[in-house]
């Protein structure tokens, strides 16, 4: 493993994108478990996007038009659902006044978690390119040497949302006790879900 991997890995991973904004939503609402929650789904809903990559299924999401459309409406339309639900005062992301999760509650944001992420077909396809510059062709083993890396790159996601997810925790107490500053919050995280759900509408193979 390289450090050019490493370092590019985490340039991708610190860009802000849909997981990393979940997660901030989740820590501001919900608080640090929550943030951790979702951490965890995020960095899951990549697991389908590596395997298919490695698999090679993404060339059919590269060369099919009909596939590469599907997913990316579903993730466009999940993406809206998301954007309203930020502006629900008692949606999927309401502001709780404690930081307890049920069982119930922890699940709730880990399958948001892993759907944000497994509905965008373009991390298969950047996965598809992204992976195979750093396996060697003279690798004695390079399917094992690329689960290494996506194990690598899974790690160093889940870090690096937690990271955000726990910074936001740690400002939480100055959103929720202040309704206008908490309106500028849902209105600004509703539009930012719109803004990456135009982007991925624009997006081409």
């Amino acid at each position: 493993m390289s450090w050019e991997f490493l370092v590019t890995s985490l340039i991708v991973i610190v860009s802000p994108g849909t997981g990393v904004l979940y997660t901030l939503v989740a820590g501001l609402s919900r608080g640090a478990k929550a943030s951790v929650v979702a951490a965890f789904g995020c960095t899951l809903g990549i697991v389908p996007h590596m395997a298919a990559a490695i698999l090679g299924l993404a060339a059919l999401l590269h060369t099919s038009a009909l596939a590469f459309e599907t997913f990316k409406w579903l993730g466009v339309a999940y993406l809206l659902y998301m954007a309203w639900s930020a502006l629900r005062e008692k949606g999927a992301l309401r502001v709780e006044a404690g930081e307890t999760m049920g069982a119930r509650s922890a699940l709730a944001v880990t399958v948001e978690g892993i759907l944000i992420n497994i509905l965008n077909p373009k991390l298969s396809i950047f996965f598809f390119a992204f992976l195979p510059q750093f396996v060697s062709g003279n690798e004695a083993h390079p399917l094992a040497h690329m689960l290494l890396l996506s194990a690598v790159f899974m790690g160093l996601t889940f870090l690096v949302f937690v990271g955000y997810g726990l910074f936001a925790a740690k400002v939480r107490a100055h959103v929720i006790s202040r309704p206008k500053v908490l309106t500028w919050m849902r209105r600004t995280f509703a539009a930012a879900f719109v803004a990456l759900g135009a982007k991925l509408a624009m997006a081409e193979r």
